[in-house]
């Protein structure tokens, strides 16, 4: 999908049209369902807590041209966007916040708690930070089987101040695990701002206790995100051990659909609404004529109707019998030696 452009001396890559075709349709797909969660959730269909990915849908975006469906990825409970990402799909997604037994985990996770083996996909972790030393056993996993995967282990800017951080990343760098840490960044963590938690406000910069190497990415364009997870998984792939991304994003919305955000000003709201990652990527495919107005307007009718269709599948699914409470929670290996 990614383009080398000519000549010896440009490092600079270009894009095709179906690799921002699909960058604008992940993330518009992720939005849409993110208001449709906010509506439902409105109308009392939705229950629990819930956290929105609204701004920060080009992370998403660019780790789908970035990384492999075989590679792992685990995250915390702002969740929906990345497994929608994933190819986890808008039926299952949203019949899964209904508590229905037809969602990615029969209705038992909610908007937490998403997986799917299918799709590499190990949540959704509801506890703050848990997911990181989690990561680091399944890129443990990818070693021990000698395959090249990476696992993707994501968290928020609050999660990074979580003790597990510092023992997942020194044992992942002394093992030289393939764990691609990324840090969501999108600076309030639930309401407290980074510069209130600790004066390295650069999160990147943790990293460089361990020798692993880091950088800061810009999280609000496909662009960015998709070249620096290349780097970082180029690095991985090549035995050279764990890379630590800090994405730098924001979210329109509160920390969750409680969260009235009056922590923050409008002026700094409306100015990162003016960087908005789907209004300027559908910008830029139009200027630079990647692809027509009515192709854009081809892929929002098509989101529409996804939205609309999942919303009516999720309504008319079954909630799960309560025969099935006990299903699923562990799994049955027979171990020959324990007999």
């Amino acid at each position: 999908m990614v383009q080398k452009t000519k000549g010896k001396k440009s490092k600079k890559e270009t894009y095709s049209k179906e690799t921002y075709l699909t960058w604008y349709e992940t993330m518009l797909r992720i939005r849409r369902f993110e208001e449709r969660t906010l509506m439902m959730y409105g109308q009392q269909k939705i229950r629990g807590f819930c956290h929105v990915y609204i701004g920060q849908e080009a992370i998403a975006a660019g780790m789908v041209s970035a990384i492999r469906p075989e590679d792992a990825v685990v995250t915390a409970y702002r969740q929906h966007g990345i497994a929608l990402s994933r190819g986890i799909t808008s039926n299952e997604a949203m019949a899964e916040l209904y508590g229905k037994e037809t969602g990615c985990v029969k209705g038992k996770g909610g908007s937490m708690h998403f997986f799917s083996k299918e799709k590499r996909f190990f949540g959704g972790n509801g506890i703050v930070g848990a997911q990181i030393p989690i990561g680091a056993g399944i890129a443990f996993a990818e070693k021990y089987k000698g395959t090249d995967n990476l696992c993707v282990t994501m968290f928020g800017d609050g999660a990074a101040r979580q003790g597990a951080l510092y023992e997942a990343f020194n044992m992942a760098m002394t093992w030289k695990l393939p764990a691609l840490f990324i840090c969501e960044n999108n600076g309030y963590a639930m309401g407290t701002s980074v510069g209130r938690t600790s004066n390295v406000t650069d999160i990147h910069k943790v990293g460089l206790a361990f020798d692993m190497p880091n950088e800061a990415v810009d999280g609000m364009n496909p662009e960015s995100v998709h070249e620096a997870l290349t780097r970082a998984a180029d690095h991985i792939r090549a035995g050279k051990g764990p890379y630590f991304l800090e994405i730098k994003t924001y979210r329109y919305k509160g920390h969750s659909v409680s969260d009235p955000a009056k922590y923050r000003t409008k002026d700094e709201l409306a100015e990162y609404k003016g960087m908005d990652p789907i209004k300027t990527t559908e910008k830029k495919i139009i200027l630079n004529n990647i692809a027509t107005e009515e192709e854009i307007a081809a892929i929002k009718l098509k989101i529409k109707e996804e939205i609309d269709a999942a919303t009516k599948f999720a309504e008319e699914s079954p909630f799960p019998d309560a025969a099935d409470l006990f299903d699923n929670n562990y799994v049955q290996e027979d171990y020959p030696f324990l007999e």
